[in-house]
């Protein structure tokens, strides 16, 4: 009988080396997230917005889609980063990447306090304490009237210029600048993260959490720190959204945050980083696009779309729409 030979460190490691590498359609997505900045002067705004949901998408794939752990309050974190960084910049400073810190400490600071709660108990305690979480910051930013403004909002913001130098305008140019930067630097973060040993552990918690605990790996340590790493992107979301809006009102806690981060997910796919991103273009363009449609009957149209995707399945919509995409090309192509 023969024995097969032990794999080299280097052999053993080499797929996960792979799959770290930069491909060409990841670089194409970020050239086309630049480009819009000067071929879509007229859509900043909106373009500003997309690339929030997708910093809040992705603060929520990673505890979802590379941790399995399931949320139904991640607007908790999301609306905390928006009040720290709107009460810092009415009482302390203007500077906007000050405000962007401040919010990622209390959102870290709040993962790490209920992450503790959160990952005791099944899938189904974790939905309730989460949504539980979130509930009791909405209505502490209620009652807290002279502090956070209540129903009538926090008013009062004027964020200063970036680094002193570039300032935000009404068209939305630098807001969106500024939202890109912040989600590729958060993003070039998590991709390297997820491809460390620290995250090939996640993954191994995900499929099977008593092979993980058997190995060796440090369960609830590692659980815990994706948590508040995650609570503390979606803070810094909700940070850029009451600096490029400079208003923040109680509807940054709304259970509606939370569940559309979900549908983004849902749609982009989770655990791999770009479902997020990719999520909140094609939500976003969903929800124009079926709202010019019908402005009364848009959610029901886009409920059926997600029934579709379900149903049917990511992979076989994309080959659906792939096959004849393709096939048209190669017939483009030949009659040249």
């Amino acid at each position: 009988m023969t024995v097969a030979p032990l794999s080299s460190p280097a052999a053993r490691i080499a797929p996960a080396t792979s799959r770290a590498r930069w491909r060409w359609p990841e670089a194409v997505f970020w050239l086309a997230a630049l480009a819009a900045l000067l071929l879509l002067p007229d859509q900043h705004l909106i373009l500003n917005e997309i690339a929030i949901l997708a910093l809040f998408a992705l603060s929520l794939d990673l505890i979802l889609g590379y941790a399995g752990i399931v949320s139904l309050g991640h607007a908790a974190f999301f609306g905390l980063g928006a009040y720290v960084a709107g009460l810092l910049t009415i009482h302390a400073s203007g500077e906007p990447l000050l405000g962007l810190v401040a919010a990622a400490l209390a959102g870290a600071a709040l993962g790490f306090a209920t992450g503790f709660l959160v990952l005791r108990g099944s899938d189904l305690t974790r939905l309730m304490v989460t949504l539980g979480v979130s509930l009791l910051l909405f209505e502490i930013a209620n009652q807290a009237a002279e502090l956070t403004g209540g129903a009538d909002g926090l008013n009062g913001m004027m964020v200063g210029p970036i680094l002193g130098w570039f300032e935000f305008d009404l068209y939305g140019t630098t807001a969106y600048a500024y939202s890109l930067a912040v989600l590729f630097a958060l993003f070039l973060f998590a991709r390297r993260l997820v491809h460390s040993p620290f995250g090939l552990s996640l993954k191994a918690i995900r499929d099977n959490r008593l092979r993980a605990a058997a190995v060796g790996v440090p369960v609830a340590r590692r659980l815990i720190a994706i948590y508040a790493l995650s609570a503390a992107y979606a803070a810094v979301a909700g940070a850029l959204l009451a600096q490029t809006t400079q208003f923040v009102s109680l509807d940054v806690f709304d259970f509606h945050r939370s569940a559309d981060v979900l549908l983004v997910l849902v749609i982009g796919g989770a655990g791999y980083l770009y479902g997020g991103p990719i999520g909140a273009v094609l939500f976003r363009f969903l929800q124009d696009w079926i709202s010019g449609l019908t402005p009364q009957y848009w959610s029901f149209w886009l409920g059926a779309f997600l029934v579709l995707l379900v149903l049917v399945g990511r992979d076989r919509l994309v080959q659906g729409v792939r096959r004849p995409l393709a096939a048209l090309l190669s017939r483009l192509g030949a009659g040249r």
